[in-house]
Order: structure tokens, then sequence, then C-alpha cells
């Protein structure tokens, strides 16, 4: 139990609060729009309980978190037009599945390289994210 009491996604602690803003519950997980924005709508989707990795699901939760990513990924699309998204997968420092949904955009951060977590270079004003929250919130 210690490990999901310290758990940035279980705990929704102040430092998850630093990082990023809640957007929407999925039931099976929990939709979050990082506040860094070098890659516009950088978002994270967390697995609603404590499990490190998507092939420790039963099937059915795995496919409908799946979906989840999928749904994220083609709103994310619409609103925000990028050449590509990549998914990052990772558990190796925060052991809770979660995937990080980066749209990239040509001619900008990390074109033709892997994304950076947070390269804490691009921040918006408040407001600015709280349309971009709103604006993701009105696609589900």
């Amino acid at each position: 139990m210690k490990e999901e009491e310290e758990c940035l996604y279980c705990s929704r602690n102040n430092k998850q609060k630093d990082l990023m803003l809640e957007v929407v519950d999925f039931g099976v997980s929990m939709l979050f729009l990082f506040k860094e924005q070098s890659y516009r709508g950088h978002c994270v989707l967390a697995y609603k309980d404590h499990v490190n990795s998507f092939y420790e699901l039963s099937e059915e939760n795995r496919n409908l978190f799946m979906n989840d990513v999928s749904k994220v990924a083609n709103v994310l699309t619409d609103l925000y037009h990028p050449d590509k998204i990549n998914f990052g997968f990772f558990s190796d420092k925060l052991p809770h599945l979660h995937v990080h949904i980066v749209p990239k955009y040509i001619d900008k951060a990390s074109w033709g390289k892997s994304f950076v977590i947070n390269p804490n270079k691009v921040y918006m004003t408040e407001k600015g994210l709280n349309d971009m929250v709103n604006d993701l919130k009105s696609c589900f």
C-alpha cells in the first residue's frame, strides 16, 4: 500500500497538480493535460488502478485502456493537427501504468527524435491551459 500512497497518479498529490491538470475521467483511465506544452496538446492517460504495465491488465481492461488511448489521439489530431502522435509508455521511475500522448510537429521540438517528457520550455498562462482543458472536455 505504501507504493500507492506515494504514487503520483494514485495520491493525486501536489507534485502531480504542479505537472498536469485533470481533464476527463473515462472510467478505466484518467486524462491529464501536461502544463509544460513544448508539444502542443501533450497529455497523459493514467490507468485507474495501481498497476505497473498494460500487460498486467485483463484483456477487457487492456482493450478499454487502449481504446481510451486511441480516443485521445484522435481528439488531439482533430484539435491541434499534429504531423504525428508519439506514445510513451514509461514506468521505470513511476511504477503506474500511464502513457504520454504527444503530438509532434514538423520543424518543432524533437521532430525526428524521441520526445523529452518535460523539457521545461513552454508554459502557457492559466487561462490558456484552462481553455485547452475545456476544448478537450468538449470533445469527449
